[in-house]
């Protein structure tokens, strides 16, 4: 079968949806001709170092949003669209494809719900808004990482009246890569963030986490953080003026080998989010798989990741006193230690290359 994947953006920049369009044309690759149309991207400078990535130029861009034009033509080509959602400009490409081509095969993978503040980016995304019922009931499937994000989505009614449509499958992490380090057991006082640090990723909650460590009563801690954007200076200056400058560290972008390292080294890893715009949470899954636990935000999605009071601690979205009070119980060495361990078998069960894979496969030759 001959497969394109379309996203809106694709490593080398750093996001959620961008890393499960690579991860999943790994997967495709195997058993199909799999090729994947993005927009064109300057950190990227168009080299195509993986095979079958096409960058597309772009006819009108703005943000994330982009309209491809030249796509609805290359898709002839192909027997299967896997379109991931959101993509704004070019989904409407997307539906106007499969009304002219109703025959060929379509998948949405819905990522997540978008909180718009920008109101050019409002303006300009209603025609969207207004085919995205028509798009979605035209899919052949909708796949989601989790049907609990989805039934309390912006697509809520779209999965009532069609449910047979959708499909959960979570995203995964290669477990012969993240896992847990053999020498240490016993591991230092650390407190892990990994995230975009950009204008795009502002519903990540960096603020809460520093706001909620600077109050821990304990000062025997690293907070530290992985990521860039220009989000970074404001959150080094808000440490400066909690006066726990001194206790944060800015790792910057990191190679996959550091990345691993920090989740084997962190006591924890937290994802504080602040709304829908998290939808899973992949670092989520990578930390555990290195047999650390997890503090996340009790938002639809994200917390039907991790088992609560097992794998990690939910907490209420925003609240610092809240993330303050189980990062407290979790830097304890007998809880972060049990809770790591359910971590990383957790996501052996559920969340490993080799389970994810084999049901992805099965879904797509279903087809």
């Amino acid at each position: 079968m001959k497969i394109a994947q379309v996203v809106c953006v694709y490593p080398p920049y750093a996001g959620g949806i961008g890393t499960s369009a690579q991860k999943l044309q790994k997967i495709l690759s195997d058993q199909h001709e799999a090729f994947v149309f993005t927009p064109t991207d300057n950190n990227r400078n168009n080299d195509n170092s993986e095979n079958n990535i096409i960058p597309l130029k772009p006819s009108l861009r703005l943000g994330h949003g982009a309209i491809l034009g030249s796509l609805f033509k290359k898709l002839k080509a192909f027997d299967l669209i896997y379109f991931h959602y959101p993509f704004f400009g070019t989904g409407i490409i997307i539906w106007l494809f499969k009304v002219f081509n109703p025959q060929k095969k379509l998948i949405i993978q819905y990522h997540m719900d978008v909180q718009q503040k920008n109101i050019i980016y409002k303006i300009l995304s209603w025609p969207e808004e207004i085919i995205k019922k028509s798009l979605f009931k035209k899919a052949d499937l909708i796949i989601t990482a989790s049907l609990d994000y989805i039934r309390h989505s912006k697509i809520k009614n779209i999965y009532q009246k069609y449910p047979i449509k959708f499909k959960e499958i979570p995203f995964s992490v290669d477990t012969d890569k993240f896992k847990p380090t053999t020498n240490q057991i016993i591991k230092d006082n650390i407190i892990l963030f990994v995230g975009g640090l950009d204008k795009a990723h502002y519903f990540k909650g960096v603020d809460v986490l520093i706001h909620a460590v600077s109050l821990i009563k304990n000062n025997d801690y690293i907070l530290k953080i992985a990521g860039t954007g220009q989000l970074a200076t404001n959150y080094k200056q808000l440490a400066q003026e909690l006066k726990i400058d001194n206790r944060i560290i800015f790792l910057g972008k990191l190679s996959e080998n550091e990345l691993i390292k920090n989740y084997q080294t962190a006591k924890v890893l937290v994802l504080p989010s602040i709304n829908s715009n998290e939808a899973f949470g992949i670092v989520l899954i990578e930390a555990m798989a290195c047999g650390t636990p997890v503090i996340a935000s009790n938002l639809p999605g994200v917390r039907s990741v991790f088992e609560d009071n097992l794998s990690g601690f939910k907490v209420e979205t925003k609240n610092i006193i809240d993330l303050k009070n189980k990062l407290e119980i979790i830097l304890t060495d007998d809880t972060s230690i049990k809770m790591g361990q359910k971590a990383e078998q957790l996501v052996k069960e559920k969340y490993s290359d080799t389970v994810v894979s084999s049901e992805i496969l099965t879904l797509i030759n279903s087809l």
